[in-house]
């Protein structure tokens, strides 16, 4: 279990069960070619950086927490909608199900 706190400020989110808070990466800006991309038709990364991690869902027959496999500052690549978009403090995140995600970057 990780908790996050956004830059400059004490809000900080620890994530329930098999929740994980992910940061998405920045738009592109341009394309490889060098023209530069308007902000309606940036396409949204499928692509972030861990920020923080629930304990786990319960196991309901021994009780026990099922540890989740990702940790705290892993990149992942996650399906196309997943997630709830949230704003702490100035800065756009996702929280999404451990589930949701497709694959760490290594």
């Amino acid at each position: 279990m990780s908790k996050t706190a956004t830059k400059n400020s004490k809000t900080t989110v620890r994530p329930l069960g098999d929740k994980i808070l992910v940061k998405r990466d920045e738009a592109a800006s341009k394309t490889d070619s060098g023209i530069f991309l308007p902000e309606t038709s940036k396409d949204k990364p499928k692509t972030g950086v861990i920020e923080a991690v629930g304990n786990g869902n319960l196991n309901t027959d021994t009780g026990a927490r099922i540890p989740l496999t990702l940790k705290k500052g892993d990149k992942v690549i996650f399906t196309s909608y997943s997630g709830t978009e949230i704003k702490l403090d100035g800065q756009e995140f996702l929280m999404m199900s451990e589930e949701d995600v497709l694959a760490v970057i290594e």
